[in-house]
């Protein structure tokens, strides 16, 4: 038991780790930077502060780092549950690491197109704005793929939660409704233009965000109890 509670505080690190820099890498710093709607604006600000948007690659290298070796922290932990399910959680959740570090190369392009060498004077002002905020967006497609692995793993994940007998039920429940949220958010977002603006993805993401928080600060907080059910 003893073991099972520093194995749970790891995870719960490293969950600590995956959530503080997705926040920041995810949200914070694209919210301070970019204007979907204007290249120009959104070069002007990653100009003035480039240091942030450079933070902000920094922080998501850290972010798939740490969730690379969360599941598998994970998987030592819950293995005992179902070895199956465990095997598939680790899959699903490794399998979106490459996809997540390749993506970062349109952050890297970026940073290629405002560097003002020499080479990039056959270019216009306008045109290497416009290129900017298509990097942008093709970084932002990657992220979509990448949310349906970050959904997929959830589901098993969240079913040996809600087995394990020593961590709370409730958030396997949510965890593998989250699950869903990703994956419903992911084709809304593919298949309906305008999905976004509807506020419906961010209704879809609650479950998963709760279920992830609070198993995040259950294992670090927490750990493991030597009970049945909760």
């Amino acid at each position: 038991m003893e073991a099972n509670k520093k194995i749970a505080r790891i995870a719960g690190l490293l969950y600590l780790v995956v959530v503080l820099t997705g926040l920041f890498s995810l949200m914070y710093v694209p919210a301070k930077l970019i204007v979907w709607d204007n290249a120009s604006v959104t070069t002007s600000k990653i100009l003035a502060a480039e240091t942030l948007f450079r933070l902000g690659i920094f922080a998501s290298i850290l972010c798939y780092t740490a969730f690379l070796l969360l599941p598998i922290v994970l998987y030592k932990l819950l293995f005992p549950v179902n070895k199956m399910h465990a095997v598939g959680m680790v899959a699903l959740a490794v399998v979106s690491v490459p996809v997540s570090l390749f993506n970062l190369s349109n952050k890297f392009a970026v940073l290629t197109l405002i560097s003002k060498e020499a080479y990039l004077n056959v270019f216009t002002t306008d045109q290497i704005e416009a290129q900017v905020l298509l990097h942008l967006n093709y970084y932002n497609n990657g992220i979509q793929l990448a949310t349906v692995f970050w959904g997929l793993w959830l589901f098993p994940f969240g079913y040996l939660v809600f087995k394990s007998g020593f961590l709370p039920k409730v958030l396997g429940i949510f965890l593998m409704a989250g699950c869903f949220g990703y994956l419903l958010n992911f084709t809304g977002n593919l298949l309906c233009p305008g999905y976004h603006e509807l506020g419906i993805s961010t209704f879809m993401a609650l479950p998963g965000t709760i279920g992830e928080i609070g198993i995040c600060l259950w294992l670090l907080i927490a750990g493991v109890k030597n009970r049945n059910g909760i």
